[in-house]
């Protein structure tokens, strides 16, 4: 039995989206404020901890029709469910069930003739009671608008006018939300399901033949565990004067181990053979402290049994000493991190830290990969808790673990252990190994491109910021989609590949740069800490990928529909003579052999074309890309076209070049411009001079270290396209 997939309805951000989900791992990623705390808190608070839900959790761009639907009541307009459903909070969980695993789903059955396969089921917070709902709104806002009457009339100003609750349906469900709704469960039909459009999920419409189940639905289906984001470790330089910090001499992996002891190890809980030689030697240790204590206390208590004390009757005093084992971990030093590098036959003694001396990311390591194994062998109810079960409860066939960025206080290469090993740890049982009865899924949300990086690309799900007509949304991208085809192409091969061999930032990026080559990837972040401070703040990806492979990133860009900005060469050449390079020039017949210029923008191999070309040919038609390579420098009458980045730069910059001091490439142009005005001559001879170097990289290096460097103008070609890049994410903030 596995998920399938769910789809969430009017959940925070998440409007209607169908989320996939993985066979074993699932990873959600997104840029920031993109929905995937949202999604891991719909399937926590759906299914595990249904008590915190509350209005905030609704979509708020509902919040308008909600109050529609208050100010209808107010009018006496009787509405039924229908017209509530379609505002409220839900999740459709789809579960893919085997023929052999039918008797676990018994209870829902949706038909007769349903032999296995999808089964759906809807939990949705709705009214528990429309009458009364639609009656007690009624009564508060009509007995509240009296209230706000009177008070106007005594108020001088609106400003100085308070808020009297409820002021619209909104306010009163804030308040009245758990009092007044309940979470619902409704089977549903597997042929009325729809593929998303768009991304846009489509679940079923609920009829007055669907009632409400009378039990929960995964009650024995599904095991539930969470790591949550917060792990509040705390530091040893720490001073906090909080006596009720729980946390302030123990440590986190301490609290775990003491928890796993008493659950599935303590000796005095259903004894078994393995435990009488624990149990006997606690027992005669307890017998030797006993016979010390008396021993040590006899002339203490001999002076206390001599007072006499009316109506004691000269009682006897006895000390008795219980021994709990699990006391013997309940100390800071509980847990010990032995840290000595000495051969085993060397008579040192170890050099043992307790554990909040060590380092968090450590701690947090060890912490969450034991919080895994007990959620594993608490489902696989190991030790002393089958023998506890008195209810005889049976293993659910599903386990479903939520971990909620586990990057949080972990290094670089922590992260990549942690996200290798995780699922195999939940699956480290002789009952799982190989057992198809049993399913893991876990789920881990994350901003880490260090996660992202070691998990299969087809298992990642995309969270994609979207204008919506209020306020933004986000729907979900199944990757498996983009680079799961088994019939792989030669583009996607490129797009793992590449992705394998970068960081996999562009992930958890606003915006994407794809640059030509290494000068570009050094000098445009120096021309947009210089010029373009409002991309200074937003978390720009900057790839070096080259104009011959870029437009292999075409799928993966538009699957994301990610801004992204195309920095790359005109890289003009000559037909007529084998393809050789040439310097760019009009009326010439010249060709492109950029291939993002001609398979992706504008598409278009012509020279010509490219330098007439206008912004809007430019620009994808999502609005989403766009490319800009070098135009046409005009320097009073006289035109010149660059080739590269580095003309480019050059050419918009003669001033500068002309008088700072250097050697190499630098030096070379330096004599150049010294020594000839004639733009043909400079523009020709810069050609040459560039394309013949293989000091590029150093040359942008040298460039940020001159004295007047923070004067170095981007050239025309990248200016428009930052220009560009900073409008389109300023519209996406204010939208």
């Amino acid at each position: 039995m596995k998920i399938e997939f769910v789809e969430l309805q009017n959940f925070r951000r998440l409007k209607s989206c169908r989320i996939d989900f993985s066979q074993t791992t699932t990873l959600f990623v997104g840029a920031n404020n993109s929905g995937k705390t949202s999604a891991t808190d719909a399937l926590v608070l759906f299914l595990y901890d249904k008590s915190k839900l509350s209005i905030r959790d609704f979509t708020l761009s509902n919040r308008i029709e909600i109050n529609k639907i208050g100010a209808s009541l107010r009018e006496q307009t009787e509405l039924n469910i229908e017209e509530w459903r379609k505002y409220l909070p839900s999740i459709d969980i789809w579960l893919q069930v085997e023929q052999n695993e039918i008797h676990h789903v018994s209870h829902l059955i949706p038909t007769l003739d349903w032999e296995g396969g999808l089964l759906g089921i809807r939990l949705i917070i709705e009214p528990k009671n429309l009458e009364d709902l639609h009656r007690d709104f009624c009564e508060f806002y009509e007995a509240a608008e009296k209230t706000r009457q009177r008070v106007e009339k005594s108020t001088k100003s609106k400003d100085d006018m308070p808020s009297i609750w409820p002021t619209c349906m909104w306010d009163f469900i804030d308040r009245a939300l758990h009092n007044q709704f309940q979470i619902n469960s409704y089977l549903l039909d597997y042929a009325k399901l729809k593929n998303p459009e768009d991304g846009i999920a489509i679940p079923q419409t609920l009829g007055e033949q669907n009632y409400p189940l009378e039990e929960p639905p995964f009650n024995g289906l599904v095991k539930i565990d969470i790591i949550n984001a917060q792990r509040g470790f705390t530091d040893v330089n720490t001073n906090t004067n909080d006596i009720n910090s729980s946390r302030k001499m123990i440590g986190n992996l301490s609290s775990q181990l003491r928890e796993y002891y008493r659950k599935h190890l303590d000796p005095d809980n259903q004894p078994e053979d393995a435990d009488i030689d624990v149990l006997a030697a606690i027992n005669g240790a307890q017998t030797i402290f006993d016979g010390k204590l008396k021993e040590r206390f006899s002339k203490s208590l001999k002076e206390l049994e001599e007072l006499n004390y009316p109506g004691f009757g000269n009682p006897s005093i006895t000390l008795s000493s219980k021994i709990n084992p699990i006391d013997g971990i309940n100390h800071e030093s509980g847990v010990l991190y032995d840290i000595s590098q000495k051969d085993d036959d060397s008579d040192e003694l170890p050099l043992q830290l307790p554990e909040k001396y060590n380092g968090l990311g450590y701690q947090n390591l060890i912490s969450m990969v034991f919080k895994l194994i007990r959620f594993r062998d608490e489902w696989m109810q190991v030790g002393k808790v089958g023998k506890s079960n008195k209810s005889n409860k049976g293993f659910e066939p599903l386990h479903l673990v939520i971990i909620e960025e586990p990057e949080a206080h972990l290094h670089a290469q922590v992260q990549q252990v942690f996200v290798r090993k995780a699922y195999d740890v939940l699956r480290k049982h002789q009952n799982l190994k190989k057992n198809k009865s049993f399913s893991t899924q876990l789920v881990i949300s994350t901003h880490s491109n260090h996660i992202a990086h070691e998990v299969d690309f087809k298992n990642i799900r995309y969270f994609k910021r979207r204008p919506g007509k209020t306020i933004p949304i986000s729907t979900v991208v199944n990757l498996s989609e983009t680079f799961g085809n088994k019939n792989e192409n030669d583009t996607t091969k490129f797009a793992i590949r590449y992705l394998k061999t970068t960081h996999c930032d562009l992930f958890f990026a606003d915006a994407v740069i794809l640059m030509e080559g290494s000068a570009e990837r050094m000098l445009v972040p120096h021309f947009i800490r210089n010029e373009y401070f409002d991309l200074v703040p937003a978390y720009i990806s900057l790839l070096e990928i080259g104009g011959s492979h870029a437009h292999r990133l075409k799928p993966l860009i538009e699957d994301l529909g990610i801004i992204t900005l195309i920095i790359t060469d005109i890289d003009s050449m000559d037909p007529k003579n084998n393809r050789k390079s040439v310097q760019p020039k009009q009326k010439k017949g010249y060709k492109t052999s950029n291939g993002t210029l001609k398979e992706w923008l504008p598409k278009e191999d012509s020279i010509d074309k490219l330098l007439n070309l206008v912004e809007d040919g430019k620009i994808s038609k999502n609005k989403q890309v766009r490319v800009t390579y070098q135009t046409t420098i005009k320097n009073g009458e006289k035109s010149i076209n660059p080739y590269t980045f580095e003309d480019a730069l050059v050419l918009s910059n003669r001033s500068i070049f002309k008088n700072i001091k250097g050697t190499g490439l630098i030096g070379q142009i330096q004599t150049l411009l010294i020594e000839t005005d004639d733009q043909d001559d400079i523009s020709e001879q810069l050609y040459e001079i560039i394309k013949n170097t293989k000091e590029k990289g150093k040359f942008a290096l040298d460039l940020l270290f001159i004295e007047n460097s923070e004067q170095l103008k981007a050239p025309d070609y990248i200016k428009e396209g930052l220009q560009w890049l900073q409008k389109k994410l300023e519209n996406q903030r204010t939208n």
